[in-house]
């Protein structure tokens, strides 16, 4: 493709070389720019793409798009734009003929809530006879094979290069979660959305790294609904009618305590499930989901209402929702003992809240919950937290989650902060293994144990390394452990 062709639609301030010279791919890692690359300099939270210029050139890159005015090889094209960012969204979608048009392009955005409802609205459409995508944080697939991404909303050119595989392998849906950072780092500019979701929003994500203000988070969050044709908005969330007020696109109203397009009605919660009936403009019916808790409605109600929107009957809808499994969401780690485990992804307050709420109402026996707080993250929620599981949980055991660059200590001792302003019983034990080895050790008879905050991550991350860790392996081989120590014991008496 002709760099003239490449780069059309972009504000452009400076071109210095040639528009003729022949684009065969793109690049915004240095370590894969070769000839003929057009190489997009973005400016990284710890890297900038413009110091990488003479070694793409080394490397025979046809063209360079940048942001800084500066000096570049002699025989080397340089575009200079406004936002390499976006330029980088803008180019990849050409580069690979606009794939996001060609399927049905489902976005959700929230705080919680975007994996779930993707994978709802995955088993809805494929109970439908759809072959759907997916991308999100636990990964990306279409249909059940797996795709490899490393973030929950990938970089642009990774994002429609996966869209481009999609539309070769003639999917009819993709259902995508799109974080803030994806909407505030240009990462799904361009991307042909035809319904956006909201979930809801919450205190998180406000950091050095992340978002710097409350307000700029939102603001991200409604980007998403200036970019698409049909929202679907949760308005029991607080912040839901500035997403309608702001919205550009024909918006349905999700809600169970307030009057909506989309609601739940006639709503019973069991300890694995939750039942209702569900109202839209285009039909009702009842549903029942195996996810329990009221959020899971919310999510379900999300599902509910874009597939019926787009024709699906409620006998389908019901089909797909009835036997739906999330990892690592309020899933059920079994154990043929007498006592039950459940990991979720639980990281946050409210979602903490949540789900403790939710098992707390249903729960036979004792409520145990682990678990710890990620570093390099809002310290502002850990006491917060504590507080929380000190007040709903039986006993807590405080410990470590992904402690990045901060030390684990420092981090248990401010969730400890909070868990003492309660009554609550708790211990710390700053390794997660051992957490939950003294977990299952101490557990007692039609106990719940809730291992919060790790969900469907099968790693853990400290400031030197990056270790294997997957909690349903490691439950299974800490019982494995425990039973053959038993068994030892019996063969010795």
């Amino acid at each position: 493709m002709k760099l003239e062709k490449l780069i059309e639609g972009l504000n452009i301030i400076e071109v210095k070389g040639s528009l003729e010279v022949d684009i065969t791919s793109v690049a915004h890692d240095s370590r894969k720019a070769r000839a003929g690359s057009a190489f997009v300099c973005i400016k990284g939270f710890e890297a900038d793409g413009h110091r990488f210029i003479p070694s793409v050139a080394e490397n025979g890159a046809a063209a360079v798009i940048i942001q800084d005015e500066m000096e570049v090889p002699a025989g080397m094209t340089a575009i200079r734009v406004d936002n390499t960012r976006y330029a980088l969204a803008k180019i990849s979608d050409t580069f690979f003929g606009h794939p996001s048009g060609k399927f049905s392009l489902i976005g959700i955005t929230g705080t919680k809530g975007k994996t779930t409802t993707t994978y709802m609205m995955k088993s809805i459409l494929e109970a439908a006879g759809q072959k759907v995508g997916l991308i999100g944080t636990i990964g990306s697939m279409i249909g059940n094979e797996v795709l490899y991404t490393e973030r929950t909303t990938p970089e642009s050119y990774e994002l429609q290069s996966i869209f481009a595989e999609m539309a070769e392998k003639h999917v009819d849906s993709t259902v995508m979660e799109v974080s803030s950072q994806g909407l505030k780092l240009h990462r799904v500019s361009c991307c042909d959305f035809d319904t956006g979701i909201f979930t809801n929003i919450s205190m998180d994500h406000i950091g050095p790294r992340e978002h710097e203000s409350f307000e700029e988070y939102m603001d991200s969050k409604k980007k998403l609904f200036k970019m698409c044709r049909t929202g679907f908005v949760n308005i029991d969330n607080k912040y839901g009618s500035e997403i309608v007020k702001s919205a550009e696109c024909k918006v349905y109203s999700i809600g169970i305590d307030n009057e909506a397009d989309i609601m739940a009605q006639d709503l019973v919660f069991h300890s694995d499930s939750v039942e209702f009936t569900a109202c839209t403009p285009w039909g009702s019916g009842r549903i029942r989901v195996n996810i329990p808790g009221k959020f899971s409605i919310y999510n379900a109600l999300s599902a509910i209402g874009v597939c019926a929107y787009k024709g699906i009957p409620f006998e389908i809808i019901g089909q797909g929702l009835e036997n739906i499994c999330v990892p690592g969401r309020a899933e059920v780690i079994y154990t043929c003992r007498d006592f039950t485990i459940m990991r979720d992804y639980a990281h946050t307050p409210d979602s903490l809240e949540n789900i403790l709420g939710t098992v707390k109402n249903f729960a036979p026996g004792r409520l145990v919950c682990l678990f710890g707080c990620g570093g390099d993250r809002d310290r502002t929620k850990r006491p917060i937290m504590g507080e929380i599981s000190g007040n709903v949980a039986d006993y807590t055991i405080i410990t470590s989650d992904n402690p990045r660059t901060e030390d684990p200590e420092a981090i248990v001792k401010e969730i400890e902060q909070g868990i003492k302003r309660t009554s609550g019983s708790y211990t710390v034990i700053v390794d997660r293994r051992e957490a939950i080895r003294h977990a299952i050790v101490n557990v007692q008879p039609k106990d719940v144990i809730v291992l919060a905050g790790k969900g469907h991550e099968t790693y853990q991350i400290f400031k030197d390394k990056t270790i294997h860790f997957d909690e349903r392996e490691v439950v299974e081989e800490i019982l494995d452990e425990i039973h053959r120590g038993n068994a030892d014991a019996n063969a010795k008496v």
